[in-house]
């Protein structure tokens, strides 16, 4: 198990690995065991970056953000700009269902709504609009529509999860009600805990995934 100490020092050092963070912004706390992320940054896209960064840090199971999104003043821009802008983008997606996501702006901050197929699509959606300049966050009300019957579904995911290198599947179990697949289960890392959520995501029909699994220190 890493000590504090040792957790913060792997985070700071990848934050400054990372060419699209400006790491000197971000300080990094660690108490318990909880990793506490502060400072400002110019973009959302940045914020989502170095959450992202901190993830994949062995070890880091819990994450306090506290990033606040500082628009430079030529990044500034309306709420009608940036909902022209999204609208564009997501108009050009050739994998997003026409008229399928809704768009609401509030002071620079993107809802989307409405519903699609599957779970990469609102992934795509999400993406898409995060680079956005003027954007100070997203939030991604996207529902799925099931599209099969659930019966085979908790075999696939167990079979995709057995196919990923990556994953133990004998430590991670599969649990399906309804629509909603639950994972529980010890994972390696925050990364093998991503691909086995990805996995019951990939599986057509499943509207929500609960995540009851922990990293293993």
């Amino acid at each position: 198990m890493k000590t504090d100490a040792q957790l913060q020092q792997d985070v700071l050092a990848e934050l400054k690995w990372d060419p699209s963070i400006n790491a000197a912004q971000i300080g990094v706390e660690v108490k318990n065991g909880v990793v506490t992320l502060a400072g400002h940054v110019d973009s959302y896209a940045e914020k989502w970056d170095v959450e992202q960064v901190a993830q994949r840090i062995s070890g880091v199971q819990t994450l306090a953000i506290e990033i606040d999104v500082t628009l430079p003043g030529t990044s500034k821009r309306n709420d009608s700009d940036i909902a022209r802008s999204a609208k564009d983008v997501l108009r050009w997606m050739v994998n997003l269902p026409k008229d399928g996501v809704k768009i609401m702006v509030e002071n620079g901050w993107i809802t989307l709504s409405g519903e699609v197929d599957w779970e990469y699509q609102r992934n795509a959606a999400s993406s898409a609009v995060r680079n956005l300049m003027g954007v100070t966050g997203v939030s991604d009300d996207i529902a799925l529509k099931p599209t099969v019957s659930l019966s085979a579904v908790k075999s696939d995911i167990e079979a995709a999860l057995k196919r990923a290198a990556q994953i133990d599947a004998q430590n991670i179990s599969v649990a399906v009600q309804g629509n909603e697949v639950t994972l529980s289960g010890k994972a390696h890392s925050w990364a093998e805990r991503e691909l086995a959520k990805n996995s019951a995501w990939a599986a057509p029909g499943v509207r929500n995934v609960v995540d009851n699994m922990t990293v293993a220190i």
